[in-house]
């Protein structure tokens, strides 16, 4: 009996780096959506790992992690210490679609092209200027607000920008990616990886900004000061090209709705207040979410009716949920064989 468990260990152990390098081709190759190869990679993990080489349910159950929900430390930390799962990490798929939600029902009001017309009225739309001032524009957004979010919004409003001040967009839609990345790194809300690594560890926003949001303050100084050096030149020169009769965009007219526009700012504020403070009120960030798709579906709901509070639900990027998802479960396939140990302990050793 004991042979057996042992050669089922290893045919688990086998089939789940097979599964894991499969889908790390699949996913590089493009062969389809990357959410249907993680989700069945997923099933077969569930299937073929835990089902035909560890014989285990109890394996896939607690992988699905499902009973989570049920839990009050899911919501609410109360002092307690955090519990580490190897399977689905909820938390972090709950407060992804909350964002999600909310971003959308403050994209609808306008709120964000609103802000980047403003803050090229500032500048005076100057193209220097406006250039630095989004690449920090971007830094800081995506410390709250997912990187790829931020790029989609911030980029055409950059394309309208370079049509009506006669610039290439292409220089500065690169340099707001490198410090969207930057940003996202700074904080626990930033991106996925740091939601996952911070509700897996217990860490708190401020862990956060004090250690790789100071790294990322300096890397975001040297990317501005270096992307300032290579297009300084070019950007300056496009200037010259522009028509003196160009009519500059009003800030207000981004604005689709008043109401609204002052209802998803105030519930934006809410919320960054709620994530840097979280480790004192206790509230987790699905608890987060969950207020933000709240107050974002209320807001949108009071001031532009039922049908408008459904699309936020509908424009969700139900695909990136999806993904996750499934990727949670192949690597949970890796953490139980204990292919992750052994690979731990070779690193340890080298």
């Amino acid at each position: 009996r004991k042979t057996n468990e042992e050669a089922g260990k290893v045919i688990a152990q086998i089939l789940a780096v097979v599964i894991f390098v499969a889908m790390f081709v699949l996913i590089v190759l493009e062969v389809w959506e990357r959410h249907v190869i993680t989700l069945g990679c997923g099933l077969l993990t569930l299937v073929l790992v835990f089902g035909l080489g560890m014989h285990s349910m109890g394996a896939v159950w607690e992988t699905l992690n499902l009973d989570s929900f049920f839990t009050s430390h899911f919501w609410y930390t109360a002092g307690q210490s955090a519990e580490t799962s190897s399977g689905i990490n909820w938390e972090t798929i709950v407060f992804v679609a909350g964002m999600m939600i909310m971003v959308e029902g403050m994209a609808r009001v306008g709120f964000f092209r609103w802000l980047c017309m403003r803050l090229a009225k500032m500048v005076k739309y100057k193209v220097v200027p406006l250039f630095v001032t989004f690449m920090v524009l971007s830094g800081i957004l995506a410390m709250f607000i997912d990187s790829i979010t931020v790029i989609l919004f911030l980029a055409a409003v950059t394309i309208e920008l370079s049509q009506l001040l006669k610039f290439n967009p292409v220089p500065m839609i690169l340099a707001e990616v490198f410090c969207a990345n930057l940003g996202g790194s700074a904080t626990m809300c930033g991106d996925p990886p740091n939601i996952i690594i911070g509700t897996s560890l217990g860490l708190s926003f401020f862990d956060f900004l004090g250690n790789t949001g100071v790294i990322a303050a300096v890397c975001l100084v040297f990317t501005v000061v270096y992307f300032f050096l290579c297009f300084q030149k070019p950007l300056a020169q496009s200037e010259k090209n522009r028509p003196a009769d160009v009519v500059y965009p009003d800030a207000a007219s981004a604005v689709t709705n008043r109401a609204g526009f002052y209802g998803c700012g105030a519930s934006f504020l809410v919320v960054v207040v709620l994530l840097i403070t979280h480790a004192q009120t206790e509230l987790t960030v699905a608890t987060i979410g969950c207020i933000a798709a709240a107050l974002m579906s209320l807001v949108t709901l009071l001031t532009s009716g039922r049908k408008a509070a459904a699309g936020l639900f509908a424009r969700v990027d139900y695909k990136t949920l999806l993904f996750f998802t499934g990727l949670f479960v192949v690597v949970a396939g890796l953490e139980r064989t204990g292919c992750l140990a052994v690979l731990a302990d070779g690193i340890a050793r080298l």
